[in-house]
């Protein structure tokens, strides 16, 4: 066989090739921005997360109870993080010496590159991802002596 003939029968081989890799590329690239998106975003929610028990929770205003507190802390932590596809909740509860324990929890949904909130992306599913930080504090009562 020729050259000539060889090379004509190579031509359109790269095209079928990209073809073939250019999805999986795509997705692996997808998951990768998102992993990165998510791991940024649990690092600000912790952050932001910490300072709010601190000044919410730890010493709260004059008839303020762990309830409020917990809004205060949720309503903190969402408008700082400020993302759309993030959703973030406070729960509270109180053990028997009186401490509060915070439990913050984010629910990441994925995006396609930051555009737009995806369920799956070429039939790969893009689960929403969680992450949960737990926060006890002794809350500090006005007017109370030890």
């Amino acid at each position: 066989m020729s050259r000539r003939a060889l090379l004509r029968s190579e031509r359109g081989q790269m095209t079928v090739e990209l073809a073939v890799v250019l999805p999986a590329v795509i997705v692996v690239a997808v998951i990768a921005v998102n992993a990165l998106a998510f791991f940024s975003t649990c690092a600000e929610f912790d952050r932001v997360g910490r300072n709010a028990v601190r000044l919410c929770a730890t010493s709260p205003a004059y008839g303020q109870d762990a309830d409020q507190s917990a809004a205060l802390v949720e309503s903190m932590v969402e408008e700082a993080v400020g993302l759309e596809n993030v959703e973030v909740s406070v729960e509270v509860s109180r053990d028997w010496q009186g401490h509060a324990a915070f439990a913050l929890k984010m629910r990441y949904r994925p995006t396609l590159f930051g555009l737009g909130l995806r369920d799956e992306v070429l039939g790969v599913a893009l689960p929403a991802l969680e992450h949960e930080n737990r926060f006890v504090v002794d809350t500090y009562k006005p007017g109370m002596l030890l």
